[in-house]
C-alpha cells in the first residue's frame, strides 16, 4: 500500500496552519474585543487629525477586516495549494521549496494588519506605502506566484525535479 508523507510539506504546512490561526484568532477577537479595535482607530485620528479625513474610522477598521478575511481565505486556499503539492510527481526537495513558497502568502494578510496598526499614527497613505507594509505584501505574493510556477510546472510541463 501506498503511503503519502506530510513530511516534505511539513514546514510550508506549519506556516499555513499559522495563518488559519491568525486568521480565526482576528474573527474571535473581533466578537470580543471589537469596541478595542474602534476605540484604538479613534484615539489615533483623535491624536493625528491633520493625517484622517472623514472616512479614515471606517476604511481603518476595514484594513482589521481585510486581515481576517484574507488569512482566512488565503489559508484554506493555501491548503489545497499544499494538497496538490503533495500529491504531485515532484521530488522531495521541489515539494518542500513548493510549500514554503506558497506559505510565504501568508505575509500578504499581515500587510493589511500592519496598515491598520499604523494608520491611526502614520495616515492611510503613509501606512499603505510603509516598507513593511511592502515587504509583506512583495514577499507574500512572490512566494505565492514562485511557488505556483513550480506546481504548474509540475502538472503541466512534467517537471519533477529529476
Amino acid at each position: 500500500m501506498n503511503t503519502i508523507s506530510l513530511y516534505p510539506v511539513r514546514i510550508g504546512l506549519r506556516i499555513t496552519l499559522l495563518l488559519l490561526i491568525f486568521g480565526i484568532g482576528m474573527g474571535i477577537a473581533f466578537g470580543v474585543f471589537e469596541d478595542s479595535f474602534k476605540d484604538y482607530i479613534a484615539q489615533g485620528i483623535a491624536a493625528n487629525p491633520e493625517l484622517h479625513d472623514q472616512k479614515s474610522q471606517s476604511k481603518i477598521w476595514r484594513y482589521a477586516q481585510r486581515a481576517h478575511f484574507h488569512a482566512t481565505g488565503i489559508g484554506a486556499f493555501s491548503l489545497v495549494l499544499m494538497l496538490l503539492v503533495l500529491f504531485s510527481s515532484l521530488k522531495d526537495s521541489l515539494k518542500a521549496i513548493a510549500s514554503v513558497l506558497i506559505s510565504l502568502v501568508g505575509l500578504y494578510p499581515l500587510a493589511w494588519f500592519t496598515m491598520f496598526w499604523l494608520s491611526p499614527s502614520l495616515g492611510r497613505s503613509a501606512a499603505h506605502e510603509h516598507i513593511v507594509t511592502e515587504l509583506l505584501t512583495y514577499i507574500g505574493t512572490g512566494g505565492l506566484l514562485l511557488g505556483l510556477a513550480i506546481l504548474i510546472g509540475n502538472i503541466f510541463f512534467g517537471l519533477k525535479d529529476d
